[in-house]
């Protein structure tokens, strides 16, 4: 007899239906999450993440590629650039760390590098995890985490992140390190890009406060031990998780979306059931960047607090995977090898709300631009335009209100739209005297 299907196990085999028979899900990572953030009232790109879906091959299959993405030659010039700052293990990393973040602790003539490999996704964030609770175990030394894994929930569906590094410092605090290619320039860099990389910082601070929260409310003794988020069986290196990620929350989404009290240090708050024990997590972060036009890191302290508040806002306000799921017709799947009119009926099924932000941060932007602009929907003329336009959702509606053929002259909108179309009116007349 098969073991019963729990929750759980039956979200993960629907969102599998919804990928498709045999095909691998795509991690979802800071950068997509951040991008999610940004727009949580696209049930279309929740569902298409949560299930692991890859949109960059679905929107291809639709007829719409995605056009944008980082270059090989970016790519390998960032991992050369990160091999770089992070060689002689970590030495230069930590010390720009200590010079930008610390400078009261002692500075970093030598620290602990564990070695995080593990079996899976799942194995590895264990093994994180374990990590973590030997530097609580052991303070007043530096820790560097290489390519780190962690865990956090996103919508009742786990996510798991990788940071480029985690400093932990003597005073058991965390810090995260961002490792970019694009240049600082006389100290300072493109805002736009320093923006995303604080974005997608805070999606990792986020998932470092649930771990200190969940370590920090643990029984006394069992930090620094090999205890609740991993086991490693006798005589065997390997890592046996017992799924962190599924683990019950510790905060309701109202404790996570609280703007957090921070000291002069950029340190969270500890949560209010967590232990004296509980790690701080810092929330002035580490960017790494080259020098000028050299391959010489620099780096600079970014405070994220405000992006970290929008991010846990916007990911609380996400439809619960599962509530969208229950909402698709049955036998709906995303897979790019179904035939196109099938696979666009499967997508159509499920509600986007598409603005031209997206066409930077989601691969299914030109379909759903193109869906918006047929359906002369005003979110395609961009949010503050959706938002000033109250009531009204398409463009025949907005003309139609300023013509005075529809709508409450009441209306702000439709008075403002009314006063326009005057005033437009007399400004052609002069013209035309």
């Amino acid at each position: 007899m098969p073991p019963p299907r729990t929750r759980g196990t039956a979200l993960r085999q629907r969102l599998a239906e919804l990928r498709g028979p045999d095909v691998p899900a795509k991690a979802l990572d800071a950068r997509a999450l951040a991008a999610l953030a940004a727009n949580p009232g696209c049930a279309r790109r929740a569902i298409l993440d949560g299930a692991g879906v890859n949109k960059a091959a679905l929107a291809s299959a639709l007829g719409s590629p995605s056009a944008f993405g980082q270059s090989q030659f970016a790519l390998t010039r960032g991992n050369a650039f990160e091999a770089k700052v992070k060689a002689d293990g970590g030495a230069e990393l930590l010390r720009l760390v200590h010079e930008k973040l610390d400078r009261t602790a002692e500075p970093p003539t030598e620290a602990r590098v564990p070695d995080l490999t593990a079996s899976g996704p799942r194995g590895r964030t264990a093994r994180t995890e374990l990590e973590l609770r030997e530097a609580i175990a052991h303070p007043g030394a530096w820790t560097l985490l290489d390519h780190p894994m962690l865990a956090l929930d996103v919508a009742g569906s786990p996510a798991f992140l990788e940071p480029d590094a985690v400093v932990v410092h003597p005073d058991g605090s965390w810090t995260v390190v961002e490792i970019k290619s694009f240049p600082l320039l006389d100290g300072s860099a493109d805002p736009a890009k320093v923006g995303a990389a604080a974005r997608q910082a805070a999606v990792y601070v986020l998932a470092l406060e649930e771990l200190a929260a969940r370590l920090g409310t643990e029984p006394e003794g069992r930090a620094g031990v090999e205890g609740a988020g991993a086991r490693r069986p006798k005589g065997s290196s390997t890592i046996v998780p017992s799924t962190p990620a599924e683990a019950p929350r510790r905060r309701s989404a109202q404790d996570r979306c609280a703007e957090p009290e921070a000291g002069d240090d950029g340190a969270s708050a500890r949560s209010p059931e967590a232990s004296s024990t509980a790690p701080r997590v810092r929330h002035r972060i580490l960017l790494v960047c080259p020098r000028d036009f050299s391959n010489l890191p620099a780096a600079s302290a970014v405070d994220i607090r405000k992006q970290r508040a929008v991010t846990a806002r916007q990911l609380a306000r996400l439809t619960r995977i599962e509530d969208i799921a229950e909402e698709l017709p049955e036998g709906t799947c995303f897979s790019p090898e179904l035939p196109a009119d099938e696979l666009t009926a499967a997508v159509e099924s499920v509600p986007a709300t598409y603005a031209p932000e997206c066409l930077s941060t989601c691969e299914l932007a030109f379909h759903c631009r193109t869906r918006s602009r047929d359906e002369g929907a005003v979110t395609s003329l961009g949010r503050p335009a959706r938002a000033e336009l109250g009531g009204l959702a398409t463009v025949e509606e907005v003309l139609a209100a300023a013509r005075g053929e529809t709508g409450d002259p009441s209306d702000p909108a439709v008075a403002a739209l009314r006063r326009a179309a005057a005033l437009r009116m007399e400004a052609l007349e002069a013209a035309c005297r």
